[in-house]
């Protein structure tokens, strides 16, 4: 089957496989996938279709992924240069931590470039301006490893980077499913089109909605889905819930989970002029999904790397300094930054273990400072110490 347009994915995850590359399937492009798992590329290269179904209210559709390619990047970096420099698009669903180990193909591949338009470059992760960040990266090694001030000076012509916001909820996988991803049927992917203003070349990806202002659906979304999904999970854990659903279908832990999004509702509203009725009906829309037990998630999955989770920029603290700087309440959010602090040596989760060990050799003051990221004359900083200090004396 030809192919007239090619995107190069990093990551070969849920996904990267579920997600992104469905896609980009749809929208007739050769995907590429590349990720340094041995295991996942060579199920890849051995497998010419794979399925995707999704689940919603209304049952389950299934459908077929093929016509793709797989490269292990931790063998073969001079190929994927060379498909990145020649491809239409390039995305990633790595992880935020995972950016700047997959710049270098990036960064040489823009090097490489003869195409007469210029790569466009999205990334697609839970994190605010993930795009921004790897573009840091990539823009970096060109400086620093390459040396080539003049592609720094010519970036325009030669790549254009595009933040994007996506939604999707994968549950927990079947066992031995092998390639083939469950997905929920719901699904929200937006990307700032001013990138590709005079001179660049907007993809064409079903799906995907292309905004003037990503900031509103960024937040919106960050603050809402991953909050109240984070939040269910930390208190079902800390409650001994084995499943989000479960978590949701406790009264009191629902009830908790509503007031977090209420807060970030009030937030939302006010600094993005999103209507009272348009967040209200969003947030019914994500209590629904996260409450869905067809969307079997396990609460020590979905809370798993907290350092990441309780940052600056994320999904607790983040909205809960946003409130605070305006004089608003953040009781909500502070209670489930307490039990995202106690997700601690949680097997399977580096980060769970990380995080026992910082609050165990800190003050709660520098531990706050390192968990957090929040300056010591900040309001919620004063808020949140006296919670570090609760639960370090109660570990």
């Amino acid at each position: 089957m030809p192919f007239d347009k090619k995107a190069v994915h990093f990551g070969g995850g849920n996904i990267g496989r579920g997600f992104v590359a469905e896609f980009l399937h749809e929208s007739g492009y050769e995907v590429v996938f590349v990720d340094v798992m041995d295991s996942i590329i060579d199920a890849l290269q051995k497998t010419p279709s794979y399925t995707v179904t999704e689940i919603g209210e209304d049952g389950e559709r299934t459908f077929t992924i093929d016509h793709y390619r797989a490269i292990n990047s931790k063998y073969e970096m001079p190929k994927v240069v060379e498909e990145i420099a020649s491809a239409d698009v390039v995305t990633c669903a790595v992880g935020p931590n995972i950016l700047k180990f997959v710049a270098e193909p990036v960064a040489k591949a823009i090097q490489a470039r003869t195409l007469d338009f210029p790569l466009a470059v999205i990334a697609c992760e839970n994190a605010i301006n993930a795009t921004t960040t790897w573009r840091g990266f990539i823009e970096g090694y060109i400086k620093d490893k390459l040396n080539d001030a003049a592609i720094l000076n010519d970036m325009d012509k030669r790549a254009r980077y595009a933040n994007s916001a996506i939604d999707r909820i994968v549950p927990t996988q079947d066992a031995n499913a092998g390639l083939n991803v469950k997905i929920e049927k719901f699904f929200e992917w937006c990307v700032e089109q001013t990138p590709f203003e005079n001179g660049g070349k907007k993809p064409e990806i079903k799906g995907v909605h292309y905004v003037d202002d990503l900031e509103p659906y960024i937040e919106r979304k960050l603050f809402t889905v991953n909050t109240s999904h984070a939040a269910a999970a930390y208190y079902g854990y800390n409650r001994g819930k084995k499943h989000i659903h479960e978590s949701m279908a406790d009264k009191e832990i629902h009830d908790i989970v509503r007031e977090c999004v209420k807060e970030t509702a009030h937030l939302i509203v006010n600094k993005h002029g999103i209507s009272v009725q348009e967040q209200n009906s969003y947030v019914e829309k994500i209590i629904t999904r996260i409450s869905n037990p067809a969307l079997e998630d396990i609460v020590s999955r979905v809370g798993r790397a907290p350092l990441r989770k309780l940052s600056r920029k994320e999904r607790f603290v983040g909205p809960a300094a946003h409130l605070i700087e305006r004089g608003d309440s953040a009781d909500a959010l502070l209670g489930a930054i307490e039990m995202a602090l106690r997700f601690q040596n949680v097997e399977g989760d580096d980060e769970s273990v990380e995080l026992a060990k910082i609050l165990k050799e800190n003050s709660a003051e520098d531990a706050t400072s390192k968990i957090t990221g929040l300056e010591k004359d900040h309001g919620l900083y004063k808020l949140i110490v006296p919670i570090v200090d609760k639960v370090q004396k109660s570990t």
